[in-house]
This record gives C-alpha cells, structure tokens and sequence, in this order.
C-alpha cells in the first residue's frame, strides 16, 4: 500500500516537536504495516519579509524538502495574511501545493489527510482533482473549534460529504463529525497510541535526582497556551503547600504565568523547564507524582497516555476525549469542574487512594499501536478497493 500523508501539522527540521502525534501515528503504520509513504507538509508564507512577523521567520527557515525516519517529506509554501486569509486557506492551500502532491501521484494510492481546516478541506480537492480516494483524520479544534464559524463549518460540510472515508481520534469527535451531517459508518475511531518502549518507568527517586526536584511534583507537558489551563494549576498551588509544578513547554502565556506564580506567591515552587526533547520527556513524566492537564478542549491528548505508560497518574478535565482516556482509578481522576478549588480537590482525591505505578502501566499498556495501525491498514485498504470498484 502507496500513501500520501498530507498536513500542515507535520514535524520539520526547525520545529521538531511540530504535530508529532501524527509523525508518530505513520512511522507506527509504516513499520507495522506493509506500507510505503511521503508527506507534504505545507508551510504558511507571508508576502512579506518572513523574519518581521514572528512564527512567520520560524516557517521560512523550514527547508523545502527533507527527510525524517526514512519518509521523504515536501514542504510547499501555501500564502497566509494574518488575520483574515484563514476564511479563504482551504482552496489557497490546495491551489499552491497541488503540484507537490500531483509530482508524485504515479507513487500513491490514497490521500491521508489530518485536521479538517484548512488541511482535509484542501486535501479533499487535490484528490477530486487527481482522482485518489482521501481519508481526513480529525484532531480536536478543527471540529471543537472551527465549526463555530459559519465558513470554515459550511467547508468541513462539505469535506464529510466529498471525502472516502472520515476518522476521528476519539469518540466524542465522532459525535460531533455526525452532528454535522456525516453517515455514523463513514466515521472509524482509531484513538493515539503511546510508544511503550520509549515511555517506560524508572526508578522515580534517580529521576528526580537528576532534575534537582524533591518534595510532591506535579507535571505539566504541552504549549503554554491559555486553553491549556496551567493559570489554574498556579492558582491551585496557593492551597496545595509543599507541591512543587514544573512547566515543560513553551508558547506566548509564559510571561503572564511567570506574573501569576509570583502574584499567587508560588514561583520559588514553579518550573519553567521551556522546550523539552521527545527523548528526555520519560524522565520528567517519571519524576511527578501526577501529571496535570487542565485542558478547555482536547480531541485525545497525546501526555496523558505519555505519564501513564511511565506509570505516573493523571488529573484532568472531562472534555471531549479525555475520559475515554482517563476511564480507571488507575489512570488518574477526572476534575468535577475546570477552576483552581475543582483542581484541588481532584488532587485530593487521587492521593487519597494513590494507584500503584505497575497498575497505571498495565493500563496504559492496553493503548498500544497495534490496534490502531491494523485499524487504519484495513480501512485504506477497504478505501482504495472501493474505489477502484
């Protein structure tokens, strides 16, 4: 089987960590399966000088081609305007990548396209156009997000319609991709993994250790965004003596928690480890008590299988896909609000009957990828079989 994996949401030399989860999900594919792929990861581009606006100076150092894990992967430019262009980014992006992805059409069979606006939206024309079935995987705020905008909702419409077949990470997002009109079996739900190998317990003492932490630890792993809710984790601290939070991330909120850690009097017990590689992440998962994620809206959040595998419990929000995550004692507890005292008490209420780390591993033991890597072989080859019916 020949695919083609298309998304803007792709790591790339310049930001490595740049939609991991879905580099993870085909490199499992691929060395499961009996597969061959490339990407094209598109690149947003400002008419303008890049390295005067921001993430737009990031983006122009992303090299036009590359390779990663043994997967050749394209980066075509696709414009962007700030604040306005994202109405119009689905036939923007289709019409200036469409010739990366026609380059190689004797070399495919199926379109896997991942996050439905602008990316699947795009992908669904390029395929018509070319005449390849397209799968389009949603995430999470392509569908919890975008669809509250009536252009952006009247494309992903029509995207559920034109597509092959759809996918969603979890099954609250399948709820919500069949509110929007899509036939219940045209939605497969093929949830992440988590790789057991690379995120493994450790001795918990060593680890902490090696980070200078001591004392209880709470862990925070993700983009220090305000969806994320780490203002609330600062803010539960002030009731939570003798606990310790470490930040491992970055993003645009880093100045403003720093202002709260010392507002709430917190900061001599806040960490801000910034940016953390993928292969140094199960020492920090292994050192904290619990992971914390704190989150508005999540499709299926990647960290919380991460700590778990470590054997490390986790307190979370009841959105979207977390609770077909966080669904036993052993893998943590669910917060009965999102606020700083609904935080507190889930805290109390996972140490008060704290798992053993062998069982929060066994649980998480039962995320492998092998289910979903055949999940996804067979519904591609159903796909490409019907289509050339």
């Amino acid at each position: 089987m020949r695919i083609l994996t298309y998304s803007s949401l792709y790591p790339n030399a310049v930001q490595p960590r740049h939609g991991i989860f879905i580099e993870t999900r085909l490199r499992m594919l691929c060395a499961q399966e009996r597969v061959s792929a490339r990407v094209v990861a598109p690149v947003p581009w400002f008419p303008l000088r890049a390295s005067c606006f921001g993430s737009f100076g990031v983006f122009a150092r992303v090299p036009r081609h590359e390779a990663r894990h043994g997967i050749a992967i394209g980066h075509p430019r696709y414009p962007v305007i700030p604040s306005v262009s994202w109405r119009f980014s689905p036939p923007l992006m289709a019409a200036t990548t469409y010739s990366e992805v026609a380059a190689h059409a004797s070399d495919f069979d199926l379109i896997d396209a991942h996050f439905f606006y602008p990316d699947g939206v795009a992908a669904v024309k390029i395929g018509k156009r070319l005449g390849k079935p397209v799968v389009v995987t949603a995430r999470g705020s392509d569908i919890t997000l975008m669809t509250a905008y009536a252009g952006p909702r009247r494309a992903i419409q029509w995207a559920i319609r034109e597509a092959d077949a759809l996918v969603t990470v979890c099954q609250a997002l399948k709820d919500a991709l069949v509110e929007l009109g899509a036939p219940a079996e045209k939605v497969t739900v093929l949830r992440n993994g988590v790789d057991l190998e690379r995120f493994e317990p450790a001795d918990r003492a060593a680890a902490r250790a090696a980070l200078g932490l001591s004392g209880r630890v709470l862990l925070s792993v993700g983009n220090l965004v305000e969806l994320k809710g780490n203002h609330l984790t600062l803010e539960a601290l002030r009731d939570l003596p003798g606990v310790t939070l470490v930040l491992v991330g970055d993003g645009p909120e880093r100045a403003r928690l720093e202002a709260l850690a010392r507002q709430y009097a917190v900061a001599e017990r806040v960490r801000f480890a910034g940016l953390v590689a993928q292969k140094e992440l199960p020492r920090y998962y292994n050192a904290a008590d619990a992971l914390v994620l704190f989150s508005s809206r999540e499709g299926w959040a990647n960290v919380l299988l991460e700590a778990m595998a470590c054997g490390t419990p986790v307190i979370a929000t009841a959105i979207w896909g977390t609770p077909e995550v966080v669904a036993a004692a052993a893998a943590g507890v669910l917060a009965d609000e999102r606020s700083a005292a609904g935080l507190v008490a889930a805290y109390h209420r996972l140490f008060a009957a704290y798992p053993e780390r062998a069982a929060t591993r066994a649980y998480a033991e039962a995320f492998s990828w092998d289910a979903t890597s055949r999940g996804q072989y067979e519904l591609f080859e159903r796909v490409i079989a019907a289509r050339g019916r």
